[in-house]
């Protein structure tokens, strides 16, 4: 199995980690996730070292999840960031985009 990572730090992607970490991926398949918010219209710059990471860490042998929606979905993100979030219902919610981000990221990790 590659060094997941030897790998991050090869790419300069890695500042720091808990103690352990190197040697549990070493020793075993870990699952990794990701969560995204699907009221955005895309994926964009924002979204890239998170998919990169997880695309690296599969690229090792271990299993990448991505998460679009849930929680993170009834939320969304505010144009001001200094105010605070509201709740969207499922009218509010940008649906659409969900299909779209699945198809993107099943592209770049291969998702089973």
């Amino acid at each position: 199995m590659k060094n997941f990572v030897e790998e991050l730090k090869w790419r300069g992607m890695l500042a720091q980690m808990m103690p352990g970490t190197e040697e549990l991926l070493q020793k075993e398949m870990v699952t990794a996730y990701l969560g995204t918010d699907p009221t955005a219209d895309s994926l964009h710059i924002g979204h890239l070292c998170g998919i990169m990471m997880l695309r690296h860490l599969q690229h090792c042998g271990h299993r990448p999840v991505i998460l679009v929606g849930g929680a993170t979905g009834m939320i969304g993100d505010p144009s001001g960031k200094s105010q605070e979030r509201n709740l969207l219902n499922d009218e509010t919610r940008c649906q659409c985009s969900l299909d779209g981000e699945q198809l993107r990221l099943d592209e770049r990790l291969h998702l089973p």
